[in-house]
């Protein structure tokens, strides 16, 4: 409790100084003033174990009397991104709203939709380093800060159900490719899909493109793709990678109705849940989605996770890592109220009340500093697993369709699945994403 006072006095000095730019730079009457709407929005997506922690401190919030209430609203993650997209420059904007970070929210800073945070994170270096920094960066676009960690890390794990396991007599996780292609061929003949997958929506199988090619060609070939570097798609290990997921398709990996499977709607955890699947490679997000919809799953010791395993011969560490740093705060432009969403976001995200109610549901705060905390918490073994993978990770690549600006992400996740559903082949995906 020592360490959250300490906190709430770092933040209190970075909105001061925060407060004296924006009236130097818009008077009283500019986007900081306390004028217009009386509550200022803030825009979440939907997750039943996350938000009643986000209403819960929301109303701590409000209960402290301040100028502007906070108003929270939810949405389901597809439509959100629409959503989002329509609103942020308009009128009807949203004051405070979750986002990736990354070439996402590139697009809006670029269009000038969204507050520079630089100088209240700047203002107390005590508080800008309460976050992990590998975390924190994945807020900052050309040297300066858009946005502040507001959940938990959120890198992408391989879920397994160890009595699906057992059953098929599997004892560990696979840890390299050869293992993970073993292990599919044991459970189709135990009569379980080996991996469930939410096909209709492509984030889902673009996990499994983006830890292939590191795994593959290292990080550094996503790299040099983000960057638009001409013929970066055409590197040999990206044609590797995708033949890789074509041999899984063929393979049965996935069973045969996955393309009908949704993850918003819940669908591959209820495979692995209920044990009619055996993996499900999702982000960290899951044991917290697991512990809502089926606690009896993960209360029972049923619900185990690992790291991506390694490609024999591959350039990427198996330490290296890919998903969300976390998912982010930011302020829009269009905002009446920005001094008040920003003194928001800094009296919530690192509020010992919030910290607990993350831990409690699972997730793992993007904060330095917890890991005694964690390995005494009610999820100890996950959550130092989780904490452990992202602050020891030589690498963590974010995910492709946050790194890259819509269009093109909109164009990877297309083909991609496309590519899933037998439609095109490998050397099609990188003719068509390659010659964009």
């Amino acid at each position: 409790m020592k360490r959250g006072t300490a906190l709430r006095s770092a933040v209190a000095a970075a909105t001061s100084a925060l407060a004296l730019t924006l009236t130097s730079c818009g008077g009283s009457n500019g986007p900081g003033s306390a004028s217009g709407s009386s509550s200022m929005q803030v825009w979440v997506l939907q997750d039943a174990a996350l938000n009643p922690v986000q209403h819960t401190i929301a109303n701590i919030y409000n209960a402290g009397k301040p100028a502007v209430k906070a108003s929270v609203q939810a949405f389901p993650n597809d439509p959100y991104k629409q959503k989002l997209q329509t609103a942020i420059g308009s009128p009807n904007a949203p004051d405070v709203f979750i986002n990736w970070g990354g070439g996402n929210l590139n697009t809006y800073v670029k269009a000038g939709n969204v507050v520079d945070l630089t100088a209240a994170l700047d203002a107390d270096p005590k508080f800008k380093n309460t976050f992990l920094p590998s975390v924190l960066d994945g807020g900052k676009l050309d040297g300066k800060y858009y946005g502040v960690p507001m959940e938990g890390v959120q890198p992408v794990a391989l879920f397994y159900n160890k009595d699906v396991f057992a059953k098929a007599g599997i004892s560990n996780p696979p840890a390299t490719w050869k293992d993970m292609l073993a292990d599919i061929d044991r459970l189709k003949a135990a009569g379980i899909t080996p991996i469930a997958l939410a096909g209709s929506q492509p984030w889902t199988e673009l996990m499994w493109l983006e830890y292939l090619l590191d795994r593959v060609g290292g990080p550094q070939v996503f790299a040099a793709i983000e960057a638009g570097k001409p013929g970066a798609w055409q590197d040999p290990a990206v044609l590797t990678a995708l033949t890789m997921i074509r041999d899984l398709v063929d393979r049965g990996a996935f069973g045969s109705n996955y393309g009908s499977v949704g993850a918003d709607s819940g669908g591959a955890d209820a495979l692995l849940a209920k044990g009619r699947a055996g993996m499900l490679l999702m982000g960290s997000w899951e044991y917290a989605g697991q512990l809502s919809s089926a606690p009896d799953f993960v209360k029972g010791g049923k619900l185990r996770w690992a790291a991506f395993p390694s490609v024999e011969g591959g350039k990427g560490d198996v330490q290296n890592v890919v998903g969300n740093p976390s998912n982010f705060f930011s302020v829009t432009t269009k905002s009446p109220h920005v001094r008040d969403a920003i003194d928001y976001i800094e009296k919530t995200v690192t509020a010992p009340d919030y910290l607990t109610g993350l831990i409690d549901v699972g997730q793992v705060p993007a904060v330095a500093g917890l890991s005694s905390r964690l390995a005494t918490g009610p999820h100890a073994d996950y959550a130092t697993f989780i904490y452990d993978m992202v602050r020891n990770a030589p690498s963590f690549t974010q995910s492709w369709d946050q790194a890259v600006p819509p269009a093109t992400a909109q164009q990877i996740l297309t083909n991609l699945q496309q590519l899933f559903n037998k439609q095109i082949s490998p050397q099609r995906f990188v003719s068509a994403v390659g010659s964009s």
